[in-house]
């Protein structure tokens, strides 16, 4: 049995690792100084260098205007309260038609092809138009029927074009954690008499949807922010209203009011996604 090292206390960390830490310590110090010091640089240059641009007085009165960014910022929070509306009724939708299409996509059986294709069929087919596209198309054709009330309202057909749209995406998400769930899985869920839609609900979805949790959150992120284009199909939400405060004061502070409340929601969910995905590389490390 090895002694241990003269003078050190049983369980003590060696003096080697001490120096380490103690210099990683002194490296990560350094490192956040430095980040600290460019950074109230670049601020500083900022600050200092913008405001004696020929037009910043007149960009300033456009977009910085406190008189009118008290006057309207309540009726833009107000009006948020719709596209956070539109999302949550839209994010158990999409989960389920993406759930859905990402198992009809991993159908193994041929009697189920068609299943199968009509997954392919559907994926290519909305993540390859653009989101607006797909706004416009089935906001104003939809309606365009003579639909009676309430089926004629944009916001019923732009919560289904947001939704067909990102139902695409998410279910590509789900099938990539489906898939890299490996097939010995699903061959441990047989050899105990599980069923294939047994191992698949118990076995393979309960690892899948785990594992696709921080991509999902991003786009999340991204619905919350593409629910503002809604707007051009009628909704009042937040973009359309500063819209309309741009056109009554001839102002665009409207719009940077209507930008702070979007970054008021997404920047504290975009670090809640980052945290997710680093902690699930820890995981896996």
């Amino acid at each position: 049995m090895q002694q241990e090292t003269k003078g050190a206390a049983p369980g003590a960390a060696p003096a080697g690792r001490t120096r380490r830490e103690a210099y990683e310590a002194r490296v990560r110090r350094r490192s956040t100084l430095v980040a600290a010091a460019s950074t109230a640089l670049v601020v500083l240059a900022i600050v200092t260098l913008v405001p004696l641009a020929p037009g910043w007085e007149a960009v300033n009165r456009s977009f910085f205007n406190g008189e009118v960014f008290a006057q309207t910022f309540p009726t833009l929070v107000r009006a948020f309260l719709w596209d956070l509306a539109i999302f949550a009724w839209s994010v158990p939708l999409i989960t389920v038609i993406a759930l859905a299409v990402a198992l009809a996509r991993d159908a193994r059986s041929p009697a189920l092809f068609p299943l199968k294709l009509f997954g392919i069929l559907y994926t290519d087919i909305f993540r390859g138009i653009p989101v607006i596209l797909v706004v416009y198309l089935i906001g104003f054709g939809i309606p365009g029927l003579g639909l009676p009330r309430p089926w004629n309202s944009p916001y019923i057909w732009g919560t289904v074009a947001l939704v067909l749209t990102y139902s695409a995406y998410v279910a590509e998400i789900f099938r990539s954690g489906i898939e890299s769930v490996h097939d010995s899985q699903r061959a441990a869920a047989a050899s105990l008499g599980l069923s294939r839609a047994d191992a698949m609900r118990f076995v393979v979805l309960p690892q899948a949807v785990r594992r696709v949790v921080p991509a999902n959150m991003n786009m999340l992120i991204a619905l919350q922010k593409d629910v503002a284009l809604l707007s051009f199909i009628g909704p009042v939400e937040v973009l359309r209203q500063a819209g309309v405060f741009k056109s009554l004061l001839a102002n665009f502070t409207p719009y940077v009011g209507a930008a702070l409340i979007f970054l008021a929601v997404t920047i504290p969910a975009t670090r809640y996604a980052d945290y997710l995905m680093a902690r699930q590389r820890r995981e896996r490390s």
